[in-house]
């Protein structure tokens, strides 16, 4: 009977774990069904976060401006005048300025920076308010996401205009939107798996802090792929299996170098960016249910 018992015993393990995947699809649409539900309250903590951003501030709006604008006047005079960096020629044939590469891929790193910390900050210090009143507790991070959404869009057009002006756009920009989309579920599902272990093991603040600053200069932002594939090619790969430098050579073909993305990209980076909202929203959903007495 032994055997017969194991047999049937290893047949059910196999069903549940093949049924695993459609289980976690399911509960994650539940999920955001919820969270769909509460868009108002989401469009009510993303207003409210802006409106504190710039209270009392005599710039105002226009720190949205300089914050971009300084870091990549910074990185351009260090590694581009400095290091004397080269920038390939842009997609019209002669354009070739290292501040207009560089922001092409600066901006995907903001975007994404900002969502993954902001989404941290935004649950921890929703402590006091899911303490009085129940919502999902997801929301103040994807309220998050909308402030640094519009900080995307923002950056992202003033580099169109830019091209525009230059004379080095196309039809390539079709694209944006897809780009956007993609950054966007990757991001929200790192930011609130990281989130809700943060309210668990609070270290966790402190470790992503440490690998944003690491992950940043290990994704070809400042630097090209083909420098360092030019001095190991071993490295190179390794650099490619980051998911974010993916994310910026897509900014970079459409933005600067006017070319189609690579078929890889297009169809494996949206799958794989709803791959890591899904397990990250259910990584949530499981440890977030007595959040707020953790808070």
């Amino acid at each position: 009977m032994e055997p017969l018992q194991n047999d049937l015993f290893l047949s059910q393990c196999r069903k549940r774990f093949r049924e695993l995947p459609r289980i976690q699809g399911c509960l994650a649409l539940r999920s955001v069904k919820e969270l769909w539900a509460y868009r108002n309250l989401i469009y009510n903590l993303a207003q409210r976060e802006l409106r504190a951003r710039y209270k009392k501030s005599l710039l105002g709006w226009v720190w949205s401006l300089l914050n971009p604008a300084s870091i990549l006047a910074v990185y351009t005079l260090v590694f581009g005048y400095l290091f004397a960096a080269e920038p390939p020629v842009a997609g019209n044939g002669h354009t070739k300025v290292f501040a207009l590469y560089l922001f092409a891929g600066l901006w995907v790193w903001n975007y994404f920076n900002g969502t993954v910390l902001g989404a941290i900050a935004a649950l921890q210090s929703s402590g006091p308010l899911l303490n009085k009143v129940y919502f999902p507790p997801a929301c103040p991070a994807l309220a998050n996401t909308l402030t640094v959404l519009l900080q995307a869009f923002i950056e992202a057009g003033i580099l169109l205009v830019i091209m525009v002006l230059l004379g080095n756009v196309g039809w390539v920009l079709i694209f944006f939107p897809l780009l956007i989309l993609c950054i966007t579920l990757f991001s929200v599902g790192i930011g609130l798996a990281l989130s809700v272990y943060n309210v668990f093991y609070r270290d966790v603040n402190y470790l992503v802090t440490i690998g944003m600053n690491v992950l940043f200069y290990a994704t070809p932002i400042i630097y090209s792929i083909s420098m360092v594939e030019a001095k190991n090619e071993t490295l190179a790969r390794i650099i490619e299996l980051n998911p974010i430098a993916h994310y910026v050579q897509w900014s970079r073909d459409i933005f600067y170098g006017i070319t189609m993305p690579s078929t890889f990209s297009l169809i494996a980076l949206p799958i794989a960016s709803f791959l890591f909202f899904v397990l990250g929203l259910s990584i949530f959903n499981r440890k977030s249910r007595d959040i707020a007495q953790e808070l």
